[in-house]
């Protein structure tokens, strides 16, 4: 059971952050076509991958088997941010709130939990990443709906935010490699490690969720530069509060 809600969970996750990254961006329509197509054949192709055991756990050795999506998605995102100006270009048009919502959705490391109270995940991953994922997605609502409201909020509230955001991200992904079973380098020995991660749906998590969310921090960071004092959103959602508040 716990199993299909994070399927049900992770696919309306997977669908908001495509509309919210792609559909709010300043790309033409016939290339937000195409970044859907390819965001969802990535989705496909790690499906099908998975669900037809194509990457068995222990199957590249040492090396986690959930580490070759995450490897691939992160180097090919982080490829295009640095590579080329459009792509950056792009994804600096979503709307500050826009891409801070992106987060609220980690407010499913509540799933981390889940699985750790019911021994399918070990400490410290299982609980360090839940509770992590939580605040940050608990707190990117509340600035988020702040923003959205026109109220100012201080950068530096924000910077620290995404700092955490960021750095919870890190940490994950250090203590889920240093758990996974069969690696010469475990160090938290405690079973059943983070095997479980590698596996669907769970795969979701490292080889889309994460990187993306790491992309969207690097480029939050990039769009506070120009709110060197107190960002606040304009546009008509702003004029409605403010005539409310009249």
């Amino acid at each position: 059971m716990l199993d299909l809600t994070a399927a049900i969970f992770a696919t309306a996750y997977f669908a908001a952050q495509l509309g919210l990254l792609i559909g709010l961006s300043a790309l033409r329509s016939v290339v937000k076509i195409i970044a859907w197509v390819a965001a969802l054949a990535w989705l496909a192709v790690l499906v099908a991958t998975y669900a037809l055991g194509g990457l068995p756990p222990g199957v590249l050795g040492p090396v986690p088997v959930n580490l070759l999506p995450f490897a691939l998605l992160l180097a090919l995102l982080f490829g295009a941010w640095f590579l080329i100006p459009q792509a950056r270009a792009a994804l600096l048009s979503v709307p500050l709130p826009a891409l801070m919502a992106v987060h609220a959705g980690r407010l499913g490391g509540v799933f981390f939990l889940l699985l750790y109270l019911d021994g399918r995940l070990s400490a410290p991953f299982g609980p360090v990443a839940g509770i992590g994922d939580i605040i940050t997605g608990a707190v990117a609502l509340l600035l988020t709906a702040a923003l959205l409201l026109g109220l100012r909020i201080r950068s530096p509230w924000l910077r620290a935010w995404n700092g955490f955001g960021a750095l919870d991200l890190v940490v994950a992904v250090i203590l889920a490699v240093l758990s996974a079973p069969g690696t010469p380098f475990r160090v938290f020995t405690e079973e059943p490690g983070a095997q479980l991660m590698g596996t669907l749906p769970w795969i979701f998590v490292p080889a889309f969720f994460v990187p993306i969310d790491l992309l969207v921090h690097v480029a939050i960071a990039a769009k506070l530069k120009s709110f060197p004092r107190m960002p606040r959103v304009e546009g008509p959602l702003r004029a409605r509060s403010t005539a409310m508040q009249a």
